[in-house]
């Protein structure tokens, strides 16, 4: 359980394994429940797309975020890494940045398997140019 007393639920682990070992999904959205009790799946998706994953990150809300994130690197290599991503926009409510902030480190622990982790205020920050850098250079 996390600071903010936010538990997370095995859906959200199970999910995570499908999209790691099961390549079942492309990208898993989390939310803290409505009554801040526990981190859930609100959604997941298969679309190889990456600016559908992005579409999919509400513009006033705060999220966490898997996506399975395929490149080529400078040399010409295929590539996959699995980013965590902190979806946090300036228009978020402040109560609700900072019970997502405090609960952060439990979902992670829980994910086995992250790569690169990207905090997100705006979409210039989620963007798959910007994603790119930083997992291609780690």
């Amino acid at each position: 359980m996390a600071s903010s007393g936010v538990g997370v639920k095995d859906e959200c682990i199970n999910a995570f394994q499908d999209l790691k070992l099961g390549r079942k999904l492309k990208y898993i959205i989390y939310k803290i429940s409505d009554n801040l009790k526990e981190v859930v799946v609100e959604k997941t998706g298969d679309e190889s797309e990456y600016d559908d994953f992005v579409a999919n990150l509400p513009e006033n809300e705060c999220r966490y975020a898997v996506y399975d994130f395929n490149y080529t690197n400078d040399e010409g290599g295929k590539r996959t890494k699995i980013v965590f991503y902190t979806w946090s926009p300036d228009t978020a409510r402040i109560k609700m940045k900072m019970v997502y902030a405090a609960t952060k480190e439990a979902i992670k622990k829980k994910l086995d398997g992250i790569y690169v982790e990207i905090q997100c205020t705006d979409l210039a920050e989620a963007s798959y140019e910007t994603v790119f850098e930083k997992v291609n250079r780690k």
